[in-house]
């Protein structure tokens, strides 16, 4: 069966303990960890992943729960920074047990960033990890075209591409694009919805995202040209509601309901 859960982004900065328990509350298997959350609209009490004490009770957590931290965020390719900076980082997603570390690349030298991509994959994997890049609308590396070419310049089997709904449909990919892609070459989907023309994309993106079918994209199109055996990340974050004293789980109840209820209703391949 599919696997299904809740990336970080969708939580703001909500611990990581009552993270987990929200996950399997909803019927999750798993969910998504960053190192720093950028925004804390609720208030919650700070926790740093780097603390021992946080570690522990997050990995009791997510055992006791029986669900898995699947992808590690927060890794980036930066302008004039060596990914062997973020080593550290990748200690502690090893330590929690990540199963696969998502990377963006922000560098617009092209070749370095690919060269980076490599050698952040040769780190990863030296610590169990696998390896995931993400194209993100409007970075350097923005489109499907671009993360295909990243993953075949690094040529490892153990590092595939995220496709985010949004970012998909955002920098102008197509359903017909992902069916012409090799399929072995994408390892993890995050879901949401948005609409076809907003103000500030990137407020929206990081901020304002939208429940599927409450938006424009096609995300049926874009989910029956994938793989069914991938697993789908909800990344639904809603400031606005946070705001509006809207907790976590009333938040993303709806939005697993329909997801769930999206994926039904794909064909078997």
């Amino acid at each position: 069966m599919r696997q299904l859960g809740i990336d970080c982004l969708s939580i703001f900065a909500l611990p990581p303990v009552p993270f987990v328990e929200l996950a399997a509350a909803l019927g999750c298997d798993f969910i998504s960890l960053g190192l720093a959350p950028r925004c804390n609209p609720e208030n919650y009490p700070a926790y740093s992943l780097k603390d021992p004490a946080t570690q522990r009770e997050t990995k009791a957590a997510l055992r006791d729960n029986g669900i898995v931290l699947l992808v590690g965020e927060g890794i980036f390719v930066l302008p004039n920074r060596d990914v062997r900076d973020s080593a550290a980082d990748l200690d502690i997603l090893a330590e929690l047990g990540a199963c696969t570390v998502n990377v963006v690349g922000i560098d617009p030298d092209r070749k370095r960033c690919f060269d980076q991509f490599a050698r952040l994959a040769e780190m990863a994997a030296s610590r169990g990890m696998a390896s995931r890049i993400e194209f993100v609308a409007g970075l350097p590396i923005g489109t499907l075209a671009d993360g295909i070419e990243a993953i075949r310049h690094v040529g490892r089997p153990d590092i595939k591409l995220v496709v985010d709904m949004m970012h998909l449909g955002r920098s102008g990919g197509t359903a017909a694009d992902v069916v012409n892609a090799d399929p072995s070459l994408f390892g993890y989907i995050q879901i949401c919805d948005c609409m076809n023309q907003v103000r500030d994309q990137v407020w929206e993106q990081t901020f304002e995202r939208m429940r599927p079918g409450d938006g424009e994209l096609p995300l049926f199109d874009f989910l029956a040209a994938l793989p069914r055996d991938l697993p789908v990340g909800i990344e639904i974050p809603q400031r606005s509601l946070a705001e509006a004293g809207i907790g976590p789980r009333d938040r993303l109840a709806p939005c697993v309901a329909a997801t769930r209820a999206l994926l039904a209703k794909l064909p078997t391949k």
